[in-house]
Protein backbone atom coordinates (compact mmCIF):
# COMPACT_ATOMS: atom_id res chain seq x y z
CA UNK A 1 0.00 0.00 0.00
CA UNK A 2 1.29 3.22 -0.70
CA UNK A 3 0.39 6.53 1.55
CA UNK A 4 -0.25 9.33 0.33
CA UNK A 5 -0.26 11.89 3.47
CA UNK A 6 -0.98 14.87 2.29
CA UNK A 7 -1.55 17.05 5.96
CA UNK A 8 1.59 19.90 5.92
CA UNK A 9 0.81 22.97 3.88
CA UNK A 10 2.94 25.54 2.10
CA UNK A 11 2.07 29.05 1.35
CA UNK A 12 2.26 28.29 -2.44
CA UNK A 13 1.10 24.89 -2.52
CA UNK A 14 -0.03 21.66 -0.17
CA UNK A 15 2.98 19.03 0.30
CA UNK A 16 3.30 15.66 2.20
CA UNK A 17 5.77 14.55 4.25
CA UNK A 18 8.96 13.35 2.00
CA UNK A 19 10.28 9.75 2.63
CA UNK A 20 13.12 7.36 1.27
CA UNK A 21 12.40 6.06 -2.39
CA UNK A 22 10.43 3.70 -2.78
CA UNK A 23 12.33 -0.02 -2.51
CA UNK A 24 11.98 -2.33 -5.54
CA UNK A 25 9.63 -4.36 -6.20
CA UNK A 26 9.92 -8.15 -4.49
CA UNK A 27 9.96 -11.11 -6.62
CA UNK A 28 6.44 -11.54 -6.85
CA UNK A 29 5.78 -8.02 -8.11
CA UNK A 30 4.64 -5.98 -4.80
CA UNK A 31 6.63 -3.20 -2.82
CA UNK A 32 7.68 -4.59 0.35
CA UNK A 33 4.52 -4.46 3.27
CA UNK A 34 4.28 -0.80 4.56
CA UNK A 35 3.58 3.07 3.90
CA UNK A 36 5.54 5.23 1.97
CA UNK A 37 4.81 8.73 2.39
CA UNK A 38 5.37 10.66 -1.16
CA UNK A 39 5.00 14.09 -2.74
CA UNK A 40 3.42 14.15 -6.44
CA UNK A 41 6.50 15.05 -7.52
CA UNK A 42 8.09 12.07 -5.61
CA UNK A 43 5.10 9.72 -7.04
CA UNK A 44 5.56 11.10 -10.65
CA UNK A 45 9.43 10.47 -10.37
CA UNK A 46 9.19 7.15 -9.00
CA UNK A 47 9.34 3.47 -10.34
CA UNK A 48 5.30 3.49 -10.01
CA UNK A 49 5.29 5.73 -12.94
CA UNK A 50 8.94 5.09 -14.49
CA UNK A 51 9.10 1.65 -14.42
CA UNK A 52 11.29 -1.04 -12.53
CA UNK A 53 15.00 -0.43 -13.72
CA UNK A 54 14.56 -4.24 -15.23
CA UNK A 55 13.31 -2.79 -18.70
CA UNK A 56 13.66 -6.01 -20.29
CA UNK A 57 11.13 -7.77 -18.13
CA UNK A 58 8.77 -4.66 -18.39
CA UNK A 59 9.20 -3.63 -21.82
CA UNK A 60 5.31 -2.92 -22.03
CA UNK A 61 5.59 -0.45 -18.82
CA UNK A 62 2.93 1.85 -19.94
CA UNK A 63 4.56 5.18 -18.08
CA UNK A 64 2.40 7.92 -20.11
CA UNK A 65 -0.48 5.96 -18.56
CA UNK A 66 0.46 5.47 -15.20
CA UNK A 67 1.18 9.36 -15.40
CA UNK A 68 -1.96 10.26 -16.72
CA UNK A 69 -3.67 8.32 -13.59
CA UNK A 70 -1.11 10.15 -11.03
CA UNK A 71 -2.26 13.11 -13.16
CA UNK A 72 -6.19 12.27 -12.28
CA UNK A 73 -5.63 11.26 -8.91
CA UNK A 74 -4.06 14.95 -8.31
CA UNK A 75 -7.14 16.44 -9.30
CA UNK A 76 -8.98 14.44 -6.50
CA UNK A 77 -6.70 14.77 -3.72
CA UNK A 78 -6.92 18.58 -4.27
CA UNK A 79 -10.28 18.31 -3.65
CA UNK A 80 -10.35 16.23 -0.93
CA UNK A 81 -7.55 18.63 0.68
CA UNK A 82 -10.22 21.38 0.42
CA UNK A 83 -12.47 19.38 2.59
CA UNK A 84 -10.59 18.86 5.23
CA UNK A 85 -9.21 15.41 4.40
CA UNK A 86 -5.53 14.62 4.65
CA UNK A 87 -4.92 10.79 4.45
CA UNK A 88 -5.06 9.03 0.99
CA UNK A 89 -3.85 5.47 1.05
CA UNK A 90 -3.08 3.77 -2.67
CA UNK A 91 -3.00 0.28 -3.29
CA UNK A 92 -4.23 -2.40 -6.00
CA UNK A 93 -2.55 -2.81 -9.08
CA UNK A 94 -1.02 0.55 -9.33
CA UNK A 95 1.50 -0.17 -6.70
CA UNK A 96 2.15 -3.44 -8.14
CA UNK A 97 5.00 -4.22 -11.44
CA UNK A 98 1.68 -4.46 -14.15
CA UNK A 99 2.65 -2.60 -17.00
CA UNK A 100 -0.73 -1.22 -17.67
CA UNK A 101 -2.88 -1.04 -14.67
CA UNK A 102 -6.75 -0.14 -15.15
CA UNK A 103 -6.94 2.54 -12.62
CA UNK A 104 -5.40 3.95 -8.51
CA UNK A 105 -7.43 1.93 -6.55
CA UNK A 106 -7.44 3.80 -2.93
CA UNK A 107 -9.01 5.33 0.30
CA UNK A 108 -8.96 8.20 2.52
CA UNK A 109 -9.62 8.81 6.15
CA UNK A 110 -13.08 10.40 6.75
CA UNK A 111 -15.48 11.11 9.71
CA UNK A 112 -18.08 8.35 9.34
CA UNK A 113 -21.35 10.96 10.48
CA UNK A 114 -19.98 13.13 7.45
CA UNK A 115 -19.78 9.64 5.04
CA UNK A 116 -23.06 8.83 6.46
CA UNK A 117 -24.83 11.86 6.55
CA UNK A 118 -24.15 12.36 2.39
CA UNK A 119 -22.39 15.73 3.68
CA UNK A 120 -18.80 14.56 2.62
CA UNK A 121 -20.42 13.40 -0.80
CA UNK A 122 -22.25 17.12 -0.98
CA UNK A 123 -19.55 18.95 -0.11
CA UNK A 124 -17.30 17.20 -2.92
CA UNK A 125 -19.33 17.18 -5.37
CA UNK A 126 -19.67 21.48 -4.73
CA UNK A 127 -16.55 21.27 -5.31
CA UNK A 128 -16.49 18.92 -8.62
CA UNK A 129 -17.79 20.23 -12.13
CA UNK A 130 -19.11 16.86 -12.89
CA UNK A 131 -20.63 16.23 -9.82
CA UNK A 132 -19.94 13.28 -10.37
CA UNK A 133 -18.87 11.47 -6.53
CA UNK A 134 -21.11 9.31 -5.41
CA UNK A 135 -20.66 5.82 -3.45
CA UNK A 136 -24.47 4.55 -4.43
CA UNK A 137 -23.97 0.91 -5.97
CA UNK A 138 -26.99 2.32 -8.08
CA UNK A 139 -25.18 4.44 -9.89
CA UNK A 140 -22.68 2.14 -11.23
CA UNK A 141 -22.14 2.35 -14.84
CA UNK A 142 -21.18 0.02 -17.82
CA UNK A 143 -17.04 1.12 -18.68
CA UNK A 144 -15.15 0.02 -21.76
CA UNK A 145 -12.95 -3.45 -20.98
CA UNK A 146 -14.07 -3.65 -17.54
CA UNK A 147 -16.19 -6.73 -16.84
CA UNK A 148 -18.25 -5.34 -13.71
CA UNK A 149 -19.79 -1.45 -14.07
CA UNK A 150 -17.51 1.17 -11.87
CA UNK A 151 -18.75 4.33 -9.94
CA UNK A 152 -19.06 7.20 -11.90
CA UNK A 153 -16.13 8.75 -9.98
CA UNK A 154 -14.38 6.07 -12.04
CA UNK A 155 -15.43 6.50 -15.46
CA UNK A 156 -15.92 10.90 -15.36
CA UNK A 157 -12.42 11.50 -18.31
Amino acid sequence: MLCADYGLKTTESRSMIISDLLPPFNTDGLLPAGDYHLTFTELRRSILVTGPRSQYVHSNWDSNWRLWLVDQLALMAEQLWLVGLDEIFLNGSFVEDKDHPNDIDGYFVCDRDDFVSGQLQKALNVLDPQKVLTWDPKSRLPYRGYPKKQLPITTAQ
